[in-house]
């Protein structure tokens, strides 16, 4: 089974994730932290949705301060290809982010096939699928940032937290 058909199913298990944000040398943000949240599925034909919400802890906050977030993540099948927008303003003003394609090195890997812009940062993504779930690893680079994000996403029947 191909990854795009493999990703698809395996995004309506989906209950959980956790992330990891990490600026690196020469970002001037200070978005370094831990989120964690809970995923809402809605799909219709090659549509899939993930309502995410919960809370991200920044680690330079002292005493430990968590910010509320949540998001809209909309999934979009095609044969070649899975679209990722980010429905912030709504359904009709998303924001693409990315197409994934399958990488050629890696059958449960799937790769940006282009960075996307915003303003001057570029931002790629690696997603990797597994037995519970998949990665998915931001890189966001430009003369603002230079960051990593590692996301973890988790279906239903699992019980842990893994990295």
């Amino acid at each position: 089974m191909t990854a795009i058909i493999r990703l698809r199913t395996l995004l309506l298990t989906i209950q959980r994730f956790y992330f990891l944000s990490a600026p690196e040398d020469g970002s001037k943000t200070d978005w370094a932290g831990r989120g964690e949240g809970s995923v809402r599925i809605e799909h219709d034909g090659d549509i899939v949705r993930f309502y995410e919400s919960g809370h991200f802890a920044l680690q330079s906050a002292q005493p430990s301060q968590t910010i509320p977030f949540s998001n809209v993540y909309r999934w979009s099948f095609f044969a070649d290809r899975v679209s990722l927008h980010h429905e912030r303003r709504g359904a009709d003003a998303a924001v693409w982010l990315f197409d994934l394609v399958t990488s050629d090195n890696d059958g449960d890997v799937l790769i940006s096939d282009q960075a996307h812009v915003c303003v001057d940062d570029l931002y790629a993504a690696r997603l990797t699928i597994d037995s519970d779930g998949f990665h998915l690893d931001w890189t966001i680079t430009g003369p603002r940032k230079n960051e990593r994000l590692h996301y973890r996403y988790l279906a239903a029947s699992t019980t842990s937290e893994q990295s």
